[in-house]
């Protein structure tokens, strides 16, 4: 029974590690230990030259439920003759974006107030001079999330069905007006005009908003033909399984399509599950959204109100490009007559008071992973403390101070079950050398040590294992909130979902889970003992690479400990 307790802790401890080596290796398309088929996707550039399909032609679902394949192979003969694709560029507070007037798609989108700082790859001794010089500095850059270039593609795309009509591969005339949001301006708005194709002509209007991260797409039908027309609208997001450019090596979040209904609420959809063909979601409702998500950033379809719509999940054949949306149906335009349909295209960051106002369940996008119950909540405290403080660094350490006191009790029943093991430890190694060669009289006695100590050996482990799900809930909701990116706290730390570029935090990490191991009983086995130093320090090293604001959570946690242990252990008179 002597090291019931530490074997547990060693168990949960050395799993930890094997999970997070085999995160490690999957994100670097290396073979899962648990699934050797199984690799991280890599990007592949999209097939360039005259076949149409190869930008971005999706298999979507027609009215009947059959397939129908949006192509230029079903594009009149007099589409041919239409003009030269052009690009035209917009730039607003928020936005520097791509349309392309081949369908009026819109194919690169930069986020101008959110960046990325690359940092310089540096030797170990230079790291070690930066520290003093100052310098280099990293790289700034504008986050670039939709992009359709030779090793990224993605996009968002609309049309009409039958494939007969204007869809994304129809050349449209992008009509004059302005491309720059003027200081004095709120709105900004580009139309897209397509020629009579089959007696009907599509035109699309965006409209790009101050301080927005949506987009208003404006679709009107207009029906030039003798006879009625009953049109499909079809609203996709198009993209590689590629992971997400400056994602991290080291920890894996999710990447791919995710819907949601009121009826099924948010489901998120592999990649892989998609090339098995084994997909279940709900296909038809009046409300709902279609999305496409990744760490820190999600785009998304929305429709005012509630009306019937479709939703398809489908892989463009012989590529890795998969596209996700909706489909509408746009009821019958008679001869002469036009029919308008308003919708919403959401592509920013995952921020969730902004998410949960724009549509019922939008700020499920932000992945929490399977302790989403938790994480909400303590999201929310988070938040709640930001609001007070001001700064989400100091917001961490406050809501650590918040755990530990509402684990108060619980982690003081830990500490004096280890404070008592530590203070009959020389008692119990005495025994186990006189008794060495007696195992059954060596367990007796050994229990008879802890009645009369009144000592239970897994005293330690159950306030650990309570408080567990907390802390992988915390560390889920500080790896998932996009608010951490470049949050500031103090002096070198200047954003919070990054790596301490001085790693002075993860040494204090070190330093610190050092120390408490020092205040802990140490094992009468000596091998035990060992590995007592060994694992928190190997543990360690893996904070090295982590986004600094999970460091301060830890080291945080392990100085009020420490200041909880030793308080604990001079009440009891323990002493080293």
């Amino acid at each position: 029974m002597t090291d019931i307790r530490r074997t547990v802790l060693w168990v949960v401890f050395a799993s930890s590690l094997l999970f997070l080596w085999d995160a490690w290796n999957t994100q670097n398309g290396h073979s899962s230990l648990f699934n050797p088929g199984a690799k991280r996707p890599v990007a592949t550039a999209p097939a360039t030259g005259v076949a149409p399909s190869a930008t971005g032609a999706a298999a979507l679902p027609s009215a009947s439920g059959a397939s129908a394949t949006v192509a230029s192979a079903a594009v009149p003969a007099a589409a041919a003759s239409a003009p030269a694709a052009e690009l035209v560029t917009v730039t607003t507070d928020t936005y520097k974006a791509t349309l392309d007037s081949r369908g009026g798609s819109l194919v690169r989108l930069e986020l101008l107030q959110q960046k990325i700082f690359e940092e310089p790859n540096l030797s170990w001794y230079q790291s070690i001079a930066q520290v003093f010089t100052g310098g280099p500095k990293p790289v700034e850059s504008n986050v670039v999330l939709f992009d359709h270039s030779a090793s990224h593609t993605y996009m968002a795309q609309t049309g009409l069905l039958p494939a007969s009509l204007p869809n994304h591969e129809t050349v449209m005339t992008v009509r004059p007006g302005e491309r720059t949001l003027k200081p004095d301006a709120k709105q900004l708005q580009v139309v897209f005009e397509s020629p009579d194709t089959n007696g009907v002509r599509l035109v699309k209007t965006y409209t790009f908003t101050r301080g927005a991260y949506t987009i208003g797409v404006k679709h009107e039908v207009n029906n030039t033909s003798a006879a009625a027309v009953s049109p499909q609208l079809y609203m996709q997001l198009l993209r590689d399984n590629a992971a997400s450019p400056n994602e991290s090596s080291f920890y894996s979040t999710f990447t791919g399509p995710a819907l949601y209904t009121d009826a099924s609420k948010f489901k998120k959809i592999e990649f892989k599950d998609i090339d098995k063909g084994s997909l279940d979601f709900t296909k038809a409702a009046d409300n709902g959204w279609a999305a496409m998500v990744q760490h820190y950033f999600a785009s998304a379809w929305l429709l005012p109100g509630q009306q019937q719509r479709e939703f398809f999940v489908n892989k463009l054949a012989n590529t890795n490009l998969y596209s996700v949306g909706m489909l509408v149906p746009l009821g019958s335009i008679a001869p002469g007559a036009a029919k308008a349909q308003d919708a919403t295209l959401f592509a920013g960051p995952q921020e969730e008071k902004k998410l949960a106002a724009l549509a019922p369940g939008l700020e499920l996008v932000k992945d929490y992973g399977y302790l989403k119950l938790l994480a909400e909540p303590l999201f929310w405290l988070l938040d709640q403390l930001h609001s007070l403080i001001g700064n989400w660094g100091w917001a961490i350490v406050a809501l650590v101070v918040v755990l530990k006191i509402a684990f108060y009790w619980l982690n003081a029943s830990a500490y004096r079950s280890m404070a008592k093991m530590k203070a009959v430890n020389p008692k119990i190694a005495e025994m186990r050398e006189r008794l060495k060669d007696k195992p059954q009289q060596m367990q007796q006695e050994m229990m008879r040590i802890y009645r009369e100590e009144k000592i239970n050996p897994l005293g330690g482990c159950l306030p650990i294992f309570v408080q567990m799900p907390f802390f992988i809930a915390l560390y889920w909701v500080l790896l998932s909130s996009v608010e951490m990116r470049h949050a500031p706290w103090v002096g070198w730390i200047h954003d919070l979902s990054a790596k301490d570029p001085y790693f002075i935090l993860p040494l204090v990490m070190t330093a610190s889970t050092m120390f408490q191991t020092w205040l802990n009983p140490a094992p009468p086995d000596p091998v035990q003992a060992k590995m007592m130093w060994i694992m928190p320090l190997a543990f360690s090293v893996m904070f090295f690479a982590f986004p600094s604001g999970l460091v301060l959570y830890w080291v945080t946690n392990n100085i009020l400990s420490i200041a909880q242990q030793w308080f604990i252990n001079k009440r009891l008179g323990v002493t080293k």
